[in-house]
């Protein structure tokens, strides 16, 4: 069944669709912000006997297809993964790990790839909503969802959105906000 929500962010519209991409996978969602797409799934299943810790996988990549380029020359392929791609994965970590039950050791992977990019919106931010997302639909034990906000200043003024656009308008400073949509404490 297909599902779709949008929602205004900075101006520009965000969309989270379900139901048409990775039907195999416990939770699949693409997020869109501008041109800007990323799919993100979800898995879990095999517990190993003896594991005493959570066995979470984060694995986030940027092709260079989803920017429009081919890569050629002497490295035709995409190597591993870039210090970007590996802070990426880091932040929707973090924030994730200890939204799932104690005792939860079965194997999960988050696997994010990037659609489309069109230089302008970074897909960091999409990739953690997404993640959330393909969690919180999921039939995986996740205490969630998470939401998240790119926010900066822009002539003083402050602006959520594009961190490239912080920096072409002068702006100071660009980070990221997390919060928990609901749970205890909120």
């Amino acid at each position: 069944m297909h599902h779709k929500t949008e929602c205004d962010v900075g101006g520009k519209t965000l969309s989270i669709e379900t139901g048409e991409l990775a039907r195999q996978a416990d939770g699949a969602v693409v997020v869109g912000y501008g041109e800007t797409m990323i799919l993100a799934t979800v898995v879990a299943g095999g517990v190993r006997p003896g594991l005493d810790f959570f066995p979470l996988t984060v694995d986030y990549r940027e092709k260079f297809y989803a920017g429009g380029r081919i890569p050629g020359g002497f490295f035709k392929r995409e190597g591993r993964p870039s210090e970007k791609e590996t802070l990426t994965c880091r932040l929707i970590d973090r924030p994730m790990r200890p939204l799932f039950p104690n005792g939860f050791v079965e194997d999960t992977q988050i696997m994010i790839s990037t659609m489309s990019h069109d230089g302008e919106n970074d897909p960091d931010i999409l990739a953690l909503i997404g993640a959330s997302a393909a969690l919180t639909i999921s039939d995986i034990p996740f205490d969630g969802p998470v939401g998240a906000v790119r926010m900066g200043y822009i002539d003083g003024e402050p602006g959520s959105g594009r961190p490239r656009r912080f920096h072409r308008h002068g702006g100071r400073r660009s980070q990221s906000t997390l919060r928990r949509t609901h749970g205890p404490g909120l």
